[in-house]
C-alpha cells in the first residue's frame, strides 16, 4: 500500500546484550533483517528503518536496498526519539499517509500474516488505531492513522508510544488472530527464541 509507511525502530543501543542486537545472527540472518523484510512485503516503496546506536556499523553489513534510513542521533533519550523523528520526517514529505505501521527491530517472531491481517483491518476501519494486544494493555506493532501523528510528536521517553496508546484505548482495535510478541533484549531472551526454533 502507498499510503501506509512501515517503520522500523532499530536506534537502541543494546545495553542489556553483549553483542550489537541488530546485528545478531538468527538463522544465517542479522535480526534487524528479519523484520526489514517483513517491512518490506508490507509497503515495498514506504519502508523506513529508524538507525542510532551503531548506525554506521549497521549499514554496512545489513541489505537496505529499497529502504530509507532515518538517523536518530538522539536515539539516547529512548523509542519516543525515534518517533517524533521519523513522524517529522513524514510531515515534512509528500507522502500523503493515511498511517504508519510502527514495528520494533527486535521481535522477530512476529508472522508475515498478523502484519497483513493489521493493514487489512486498517483499510476498513482507517480511522482506529490497530494495535497488538499485551494482557490488559496495547502495544507495538500499532498501525497508527495520520491524524493523530500531531499526538505522537508530544510523546517522551521509552514509553512514550504506550503512553499514547493508553490515552487512546477508547479507539483501539486489534486483530483476531494472535502472534508471537516475544522481545529479544536479553541473551537469555535470544536463547529462549532460537530453542524455540528447534
Amino acid at each position: 500500500m502507498d499510503d501506509i509507511a512501515v517503520l522500523v525502530l532499530a536506534a537502541g543501543k543494546s545495553s542489556r546484550m553483549k553483542n550489537i542486537k541488530q546485528l545478531i545472527k538468527i538463522d544465517y540472518k542479522f535480526l534487524l533483517e528479519i523484520t526489514l523484510e517483513k517491512a518490506k512485503k508490507i509497503a515495498p516503496k514506504n519502508t523506513y528503518c529508524v538507525l542510532g546506536a551503531n548506525a554506521e556499523k549497521i549499514k554496512n553489513k545489513v541489505d537496505f536496498n529499497n529502504i530509507q534510513i532515518i538517523i536518530n542521533k538522539g536515539f539516547e533519550e529512548g523509542l519516543s526519539s525515534s518517533i517524533i523523528q521519523s513522524i517529522k520526517f513524514f510531515k515534512n514529505v509528500p507522502l500523503n499517509l493515511k498511517g504508519v505501521l510502527i514495528l520494533l527491530a527486535d521481535q522477530p517472531a512476529i508472522h508475515q500474516s498478523y502484519l497483513e491481517e493489521m493493514v487489512h483491518l486498517f483499510k476498513e476501519k482507517p480511522v482506529k488505531i490497530i494495535a497488538s494486544k499485551y494482557n490488559q494493555t496495547y502495544g507495538v506493532p500499532a498501525l497508527i492513522p495520520s491524524i493523530y501523528f500531531d499526538d505522537l510528536l508530544k510523546i517522551k521517553g521509552d514509553k512514550g508510544a504506550k503512553t499514547f496508546l493508553e490515552n487512546n484505548m477508547h479507539n483501539i482495535i486489534s486483530t483476531l488472530s494472535k502472534t508471537n510478541l516475544i522481545d529479544i533484549d536479553t541473551q537469555r531472551d535470544l536463547n529462549f527464541y532460537t530453542n524455540q526454533l528447534k
